[in-house]
């Protein structure tokens, strides 16, 4: 790429990425909630390999944002926590992919 032509690139766009979706861990959590209705604990500490800390942590964020929200259950004796993505959360999403193409379709190769 020529000088010219990273002038002309226009990265701008980087900045106003959502920060709480690009964080890798929470972009994982939010990609499987995207897909699937709705998922439990176990399964997104399974599906993304952070430990029960992490994955609590990221899921405390992620509802503070009102990106996602907790439903606390139980199956018989035993507790289950239930993660929804709500409107805002898929919105947020859908935005940050799209932001995501512009960035990288901008670029030359």
């Amino acid at each position: 790429m020529s000088p010219t032509e990273a002038a002309n690139t226009d990265l701008q766009p980087i900045a106003a990425i959502d920060r709480l979706v690009h964080q890798p861990a929470r972009l994982m959590i939010l990609a499987i909630l995207y897909i699937v209705e709705s998922a439990d604990f176990l399964y997104l500490m399974h599906q993304t390999g952070l430990t029960r800390g992490n994955l609590s942590s990221h899921m405390s964020r992620l509802e503070g944002a009102s990106y996602v929200e907790i439903k606390k259950e139980f199956v018989g004796k035993i507790p289950r926590t239930l993660l929804r993505l709500t409107g805002k959360g898929r919105e947020a999403f859908q935005t940050y992919r799209q932001d995501m193409i512009q960035v990288l379709e901008g670029l030359a190769d």
